[in-house]
């Protein structure tokens, strides 16, 4: 794990199921290069309406049969009934809330349950407040930590977890950290769920369309200046938003101390 090799920081990494077989060789590589850090765990992403659950199982049993990672499977409420989470049995009835969701994982087995946190607040919440209360019955359902979605103002972390504590929250806040591949796919996540692309980090990335080296580059200091941030505000796990890419990643990771070579020692 990253936090035995290095004795302060933890990480984990988030992939996606790929859709071919293109796909899936980059995937796997990614997974192999990241393996070095002994992350705490892998997660696999699972689509929003239930789409990808047999692509999101097939890739969570082939890490779990041919790797020595933890892997955590995504699961939702959407399109799944009880019976299929609980044993995969398809049945009428189904939970309706994350918070009954993670009540009844935990009323299956002692497992070791993540739910998500919205810095920026939920664009479905009905307020700010709302947002916090419905996150708060998560983790009181039996939740063992809070990862957030991916933002870039680390103020914005510091408020959230100030707020959160004033809430009576005390469980762990991961910080989602998403490494810039491509500014246009940005975008259009951040559209999606809510979360604010700062004006400093368009004027960054501008004129650099045709020009994916130095993409790189700054996507990688824009990740390391804010993980270093949140490291000297007492910030010691880390959740990455891989996009199934372990370049900018693992640089990242080495800028935090966590290393292959130290995970083998």
């Amino acid at each position: 794990m990253g936090d035995r090799a290095t004795g302060t920081v933890s990480v984990s990494f988030e992939f996606f199921p790929p859709h071919n077989p293109e796909m899936a060789a980059i995937l796997w590589s990614s997974i192999e290069r990241l393996a070095e850090l002994e992350p705490r765990f892998v997660s696999v992403t699972y689509g929003a309406d239930g789409s990808t659950r047999k692509r999101t199982h097939a890739a969570v049993a082939r890490i779990v049969s041919d790797t020595n990672l933890t892997a955590a499977p995504h699961l939702t409420c959407i399109d799944a009934s009880r019976g299929e989470i609980d044993d995969y049995v398809p049945r009428a009835d189904g939970y309706t809330y994350a918070s009954d969701l993670v009540a009844g994982l935990r009323r299956i087995g002692d497992f070791d349950i993540s739910v998500a946190a919205y810095p920026e607040v939920h664009p479905d919440a009905a307020s700010p407040l709302s947002d916090l209360e419905n996150l708060k019955r998560k983790l009181d359902s039996g939740a063992s930590r809070a990862i957030t979605q991916f933002f870039f103002d680390v103020e914005v972390f510091l408020r959230f977890r100030d707020l959160a504590a004033i809430a009576g929250i005390e469980s762990t806040l991961v910080p989602g950290i998403l490494p810039i591949t491509r500014f246009p796919q940005l975008q259009r996540f951040a559209e999606r769920c809510g979360a604010n692309v700062p004006k400093w980090l368009h004027e960054r990335f501008a004129g650099l369309e045709d020009d994916a080296g130095t993409r790189q580059m700054i996507a990688a200091s824009v990740a390391i200046e804010q993980v270093r941030k949140l490291q000297s505000e007492g910030v010691d796990e880390f959740h990455f938003y891989t996009l199934n890419r372990s370049e900018l990643t693992f640089a990242i990771c080495h800028a935090l101390g966590v290393r292959a070579h130290q995970a083998a020692a």
